[in-house]
């Protein structure tokens, strides 16, 4: 789907909600009393969920066994706004966040096809490879997703994106973390958080294929990817006390889900 031009289909989703980019430009991603009240809910959800999807994992009754994707299917598409994107990743990353962005995708990606979701794969691409960039020496007291936004800006206005398809591809950079995220948030947004949250928890893993799995490990190594993420998001808990980094430590076992992920690193 071609999203240069000015006319190019958007979401119709609220982009005043936690975690949007306008919320996050506003606010610094700083949650009130309330916002922080709201998260509590789908947050005990997830951990449900994974707990449960965790166990099926391990004593082989996960849906995942059963499913199959071709890998040609889940290759990242390539036009201007995927190269510009790729080019300023692996200028800003380092290779664990890096392999990362890339592993983000495919899951993103393939929980998509099993699902039959539609979305425009050049914004989830450009999305995943974007959304972690913030982390990388962070300054200042705002939420990371702040600066990958800007980052994922800068990309959009280098390669004449439209402005409905670069709101979409901001929100869904500054929305991925967000416990919740939904197909209600639009497919790019939903998909690049399931995808985020496969790698760096295992949420969901239990759904793909054992193949798909393996084969992005293998494609794009993990290569300490545990220690790095843990060690960035407790500067991020620190460095925004109030925001959603310190929701997650405090209230979802953050630390130790990343440590019992389904990966060896």
């Amino acid at each position: 789907m071609n999203y240069h031009a000015d006319t190019a289909d958007t979401d119709d989703t609220d982009d005043t909600g936690v975690g949007t980019a306008p919320w996050v430009q506003r606010t610094s991603g700083r949650l009130t009393t309330a916002e922080r009240r709201a998260l509590l809910r789908p947050l005990a959800r997830t951990h449900v969920q994974n707990a449960v999807g965790r166990l099926r994992l391990a004593v082989g009754l996960h849906p995942g066994r059963h499913a199959y994707l071709p890998a040609a299917r889940l290759a990242p598409p390539t036009s201007v706004l995927t190269r510009a994107a790729e080019e300023c990743a692996r200028r800003v990353l380092t290779a664990p966040l890096l392999n990362h962005s890339y592993r983000t995708y495919i899951f993103g990606r393939a929980l998509g096809e099993l699902e039959g979701t539609d979305v425009d794969t050049e914004l989830l691409f450009a999305g995943a490879l974007l959304h972690d960039t913030g982390l990388v020496n962070p300054t200042g007291a705002a939420d990371f997703t702040l600066t990958s936004a800007r980052l994922a800006h800068e990309v959009a206005e280098q390669v004449g994106l439209s402005t409905a398809a670069t709101d979409t591809m901001l929100t869904a950079i500054t929305q991925h973390y967000t416990p919740g995220v939904t197909i209600d948030a639009g497919p790019v947004a939903y998909l690049l958080s399931a995808g985020a949250a496969v790698d760096v928890v295992g949420l969901r893993s239990w759904e793909l294929p054992p193949a798909t799995i393996t084969g992005a490990v293998r494609k794009h190594p993990r290569a300490g990817f545990k220690t790095v993420f843990t060690e960035a998001f407790r500067q991020e808990a620190a460095r925004v006390p109030e925001g959603r980094a310190r929701l997650l430590h405090r209230y979802g076992a953050f630390a130790a889900a990343i440590r019992f992920a389904p990966f060896d690193e």
